[in-house]
């Protein structure tokens, strides 16, 4: 229970002294928006850094080398609320996550959200959920990452089990042409979800995989992309269960 309560304070004291912090941010914008934006991604880096050492997480990566230097779409399998801590602290460029809009109804964190390019998705309006996407297809262009979780929700079921990805998410690549980075995450889950409310020293692995170009896929690859993608996460998490 001390790990769960040391996260909340902390969490709490970060966005209390974040709000002056977001006007010197504010301040620096109006000189260069480029420093800005980075100074933000170091900071909510360094802050969920900080949460998985009050977590006890032990983080094995592989694969990192696999990221390209260049805007992608990150998608990944997901069944905790620490998939994001993760692997966002791991952003080496500008990285927008895409979010349930309920996120949105958080004062200050939906501030720091904004702030870094995340986007709010509207999974029960169809013509609002495609908003999103162009949006993020715009920020995609201008350089920017974007996350996605394609089950389109935490799956709850068995730790190696995954949801049927939404073809959606993998519009942001295909208009844009970018790289779709793999991302594969064993064990998360055993953190803090596997035993509410109590969060629990844990081994996460998180793997890379090679970056996919959508144009240099089949056509029938290319029709199924989703599942082509969610298949090849899924062999690397059964596969990584072993070193966990």
């Amino acid at each position: 229970m001390i790990r769960i309560i040391l996260i909340l304070l902390f969490v709490i004291l970060f966005l209390m002294i974040g709000i002056p912090v977001l006007g010197i941010e504010w301040l620096i914008g109006k000189v260069s928006k480029k420093t800005m934006d980075y100074s933000s991604l170091r900071l909510v880096q360094w802050a969920f850094r900080t949460v998985l050492k009050i977590s006890g997480v032990e983080l094995t990566v592989i694969g990192e080398e696999n990221v390209p230097d260049e805007p992608v779409l990150f998608i990944g399998n997901h069944r905790s609320y620490f998939d994001i801590v993760i692997t966002y602290a791991r952003c080496k460029r500008l990285t927008g996550y895409i979010a349930k809009k309920e996120m949105l109804s958080i004062p200050l964190l939906s501030t720091w959200m904004k702030r870094l390019y995340c986007l709010f998705l509207d999974r029960s309006n169809p013509k609002e959920g495609l908003k999103t996407i162009l949006q993020a297809i715009d920020y995609v262009k201008q350089g920017i990452s974007i996350c996605i979780f394609p089950e389109g929700t935490r799956n709850t079921g068995e730790e190696l089990s995954m949801l049927p990805f939404h073809a959606g998410s993998f519009k942001i690549a295909e208009k844009t042409g970018c790289a779709i980075v793999p991302m594969s995450l064993n064990n998360t889950a055993d953190i803090f979800e596997g035993h509410f409310p109590f969060v629990k020293k844990t081994h996460v692995i998180l793997e890379y995989g090679t970056p996919i170009y959508p144009k240099e896929l089949d056509k029938e690859t290319r029709k199924h992309i989703g599942e082509y993608c969610s298949n090849i996460i899924q062999e690397t998490i059964n596969k990584n269960q072993a070193l966990v």
